[in-house]
């Protein structure tokens, strides 16, 4: 039966009667109290006690959450997810309570309830309850937004580390003000309003690739290639794999003809524009299978072919109504998101005879563990220089021109610009104007223009409209003209420009687009590569693409040229290279005098790597609540870990410079130094002495310095290698070891890790009387934490060598 009902009082014995019944329970609010976690916390313990999957997301709006009471309530149960969304002073009011059962139908609360006893019992608070019959289209799109927000790139894991780090800003604001009496005018919180579809202005999708529906379809160019990889990776009997391929060569067409030879196949992306755009192409190359769409309005899940958000399938309620093994395949789009928290539930839970990840971000960008991911494979990698070289993308012609701007007066957080200090920089007529004349010198026919901000969007496209430019700006919000509309005027020659915030979150494509204009700071790298992938698709007439970039002091202004660099690799940790990159032959690039010298200057005042590995390290300990290993370090921090030997010769010589040790480990680092450095460096052309070295480790800081013989090590040596896939293909599949016998195994590791390292070592590790041992002792209280060490670096080095091995 449907129920709307309001509540003016006592929400609290309701939420409570639902907390102890609900298998999952979602908490959105504006402010957390002491008060409110008082009051919920015996259920909400109770409920994560049994299971249920609990996720709270607060913010820091105003700064009234307090600092305790997250302790609080990260300390009820291990279980009970919450996340804090930093907006950084634009308002963020949510109330809501959404609770899924098992047995019975869903319900949702939302109103002016924050999570304190006042607003909970007896405050003047107004709810709405709607039951899932209701509106059962409202309670998807509930749950389906809920998911989304918490996992917004705004919103933080809460932990001791990111807790100390707000509670420094909570009392520095509160000494300053006090928020309760801070007044906000009714416009002003408009302006300041925390806008969804805004905090992913930018991002942008793959173009589809134009196929005549009349000619049977086959691969064309880089999609060839890459599904005849993938076929010889399923012939090898891999079960996963990762494509890497620019944007504009049709990695979505890619993955439909690559499915054809699966029966039941997931799609799963994290935009749903991505979702109706595959379903479209895989229904015109498949159109005898039957398609269907899984997201927040839509339940389509009994096809052949499902096409889900992960927002979706980030809800256990959703996943489980799916068996492990219902798909043959299943296909990732933007890969390079899946180690996010979001996609973790679905990659454990499904298994499928295979899994594919598609990407065009061509390097760790997002420094996420993508290569475990895929099991060490790359069946194929294709970066958009390469592309262009091939002749499968449009040239470019590139014009950095030089922004005034100054952009270190405007507060960076941490991923991106403050919205409206950058707005208000950027509503300047000075400005606009030299945009318009950097255009009017370097343009063509069909400009896509990319912004900050709708509200600059517009304004830009008055000023250009004032000098006779027929342009029109095209957001999320109200326009003058529609979408399709505004395309059709773009690609007929009717319209000269469009300035966008977040057209291309939809899916759609203008192969026409012979001019990008850049009139935002770039604040994503990997951003900045997908759109300018949106100017280099091939079309009739058009010989090349030009791109117009203002150039400011802002965050990144000096590492986005690299991405046009085809020595990018060569001059990766050189400091001496020029700052105008290497292009493709057909390609150029032309910076104006201010530009190049801005360019050189911010290459002077570079902050020093050793200051960037710890910015890195800060950041990654914030996200785990604690100090993260090696490993980790090398999977998820902001800079290649390279960097730490370079800089340090080892992680725990990083961890001393950075004042993590303790005085106890600070000992333990002088005594065992020699041995870590030699750990960290020893050379590998192949990955055999850190496969012994594992071997030794696994038997317990008790006994991992005795001596081991060849004959004990082979067994272990021999599986490691034959249990996965990729280190089978990458060490193991020469004439010596493809079929390696128990007495091969032996003689190989007798004669290639044992005996080399020993002879390389500077008398460290010895090989003598068939006995290999590591040549030193440390003190009892010693000895555990350089075992941990040398465990780190081995476990790193390992990951690290198929991964550089795996991508060449």
């Amino acid at each position: 039966m449907s129920r709307v009902k309001l509540i003016t009082t006592q929400l609290v014995e309701e939420v409570t009667a639902h907390i102890k019944k609900a298998d999952t329970i979602y908490i959105l609010v504006s402010f957390t109290m002491n008060s409110g976690v008082d009051v919920l916390s015996d259920s909400l313990n109770e409920a994560a006690q049994r299971g249920a999957d609990i996720k709270i997301c607060t913010g820091d709006y105003m700064y009234v959450t307090q600092p305790s009471a997250l302790r609080k309530l990260t300390s009820l149960h291990a279980e009970i997810n919450v996340r804090l969304l930093r907006a950084k002073g634009r308002s963020f009011h949510p109330k809501a309570y959404i609770f899924n059962f098992e047995s019975e139908e869903g319900i949702l609360y939302v109103g002016s309830s924050n999570l304190s006893r006042t607003a909970l019992t007896y405050g003047v608070e107004w709810n709405l309850s709607v039951n899932e019959t209701a509106s059962f289209e409202s309670f998807e799109t509930a749950n389906e937004e809920f998911m989304r927000l918490f996992y917004d790139p705004l919103t933080v894991p809460v932990n001791c580390e990111t807790i100390a780090e707000y509670e420094k800003e909570y009392e520095h604001v509160h000494r300053e003000t006090d928020a309760n009496f801070r007044n906000w005018h009714e416009t002003d919180e408009k302006e300041l309003m925390f806008n969804g579809s805004e905090s992913q202005a930018g991002l942008v999708t793959e173009p589809s690739v134009s196929y005549d529906i009349n000619v049977p379809l086959k691969p064309r160019h880089a999609q060839h290639e890459a599904l005849e990889a993938l076929n010889t990776v399923v012939e090898e009997d891999y079960d996963k794999s990762m494509v890497v391929m620019a944007t504009g060569l049709g990695k979505t067409y890619l993955a439909g003809f690559f499915a054809q030879s699966f029966k039941n196949v997931l799609f799963v992306a994290h935009r749903e524009e991505i979702l109706y755009q595959a379903r479209k192409s895989f229904n015109h190359i498949m159109p005898e299978k039957s398609q269907g769409i899984l997201n927040g309005s839509m339940k389509e899940r009994d096809t052949d072919q499902v096409f889900a958000s992960i927002f979706t399938l980030s809800r256990e309620k959703e996943l489980y109504r799916f068996s492990p093994k219902a798909f043959d395949l299943v296909i990732v789009d933007e890969f390079h998101h899946a180690a996010a928290a979001s996609y973790q539930a679905l990659l454990h839970y499904f298994k499928p005879r295979f899994l594919l990840g598609l990407t065009a971000t061509p390097d760790r960008m997002d420094g996420k563990d993508v290569f475990n991911l895929c099991g060490g494979n790359v069946a194929y990698q294709l970066h958009f220089l390469e592309a262009i070289e091939k002749n499968w993308l449009s040239p470019f012609r590139y014009f950095g021109v030089y922004d005034g701007t100054d952009y270190s007066s405007i507060t960076w957080l941490g991923t991106q610009y403050d919205k409206d200090e950058l707005t208000a920089a950027q509503l300047k007529t000075d400005l606009a104007e030299k945009i318009y004349q950097a255009w009017t010198a370097h343009k063509q026919t069909r400009t896509l223009a990319f912004c900050s901000s709708i509200r600059q969007a517009q304004f830009l496209s008055r000023y250009f409209q004032s000098q006779g430019v027929r342009a029109v700006s095209l957001t999320s919000g109200a326009a003058s003209v529609s979408r399709p509309e505004a395309i059709r005027q773009l690609s007929e020659g009717q319209l000269e420009v469009i300035f966008t915030v977040d057209i291309f979150n939809e899916g759609t494509d203008i192969p026409s687009i012979d001019t990008l204009l850049f009139a935002r700071p770039t604040e994503s790298l990997t951003v900045f590569t997908q759109q300018v992938g949106r100017g280099l698709r091939l079309h009739e007439g058009k010989k090349y693409c030009v791109i117009i970039d203002l150039l400011g002091n802002y965050s990144n202004a000096d590492l986005k040229l690299q991405l046009f660099d085809t020595q990018r690799a060569i001059k990766k940790n050189s400091r001496k290279e020029s700052v105008i990159p290497e292009v493709p032959a057909a390609c150029e690039i032309n910076l104006d005098v201010q530009a190049v010298s801005l360019l050189e200057e911010l290459k002077r005042k570079e902050q020093p790597r050793k200051h960037k590995i710890l910015s890195a390290y800060n950041k990654l300990k914030q996200e785990l609540g604690r100090r993260p290993t090696y490993l980790e370090f090398h999977r998820q921090a902001e800079i290649e870990s390279k960097a730490i030997r370079d800089e340090f010769k080892t992680f725990p010589g990083f961890l001393d410079w950075a004042g993590e040790l303790n005085d106890t480990e600070s000992e333990a680092l002088t005594e065992a130094k020699e041995w870590l450095i030699e750990t960290e460096r020893t050379v590998m052309s192949k990955s055999y002495k850190m496969t012994v070295l594992l071997f030794m480790i696994i038997r317990g800081p008790d006994k991992w310095t005795d001596a081991v013989t060849p004959e004990e090590t082979a067994p272990f040596f021999r599986d490691y290698y034959l249990s996965r896939d990729y280190r089978r293909k990458i060490d193991f599949s020469d004439k010596t070891t493809q079929n390696l016998t128990d007495r091969g195994a032996v003689s190989l590791v007798r004669t290639m890790p044992m005996t080399k390292w020993s002879g390389s070592s500077k008398g460290l590790v010895s090989f003598e009387d068939d006995q290999f041992m590591i040549n030193r002792t440390w003190t009892l209280e010693h000895n555990e934490i350089i075992f941990g060490w040398t465990n780190e670096i081995c476990q790193y080095r390992l990951e690290s060598y198929f991964e550089r091995k795996a991508v060449k």
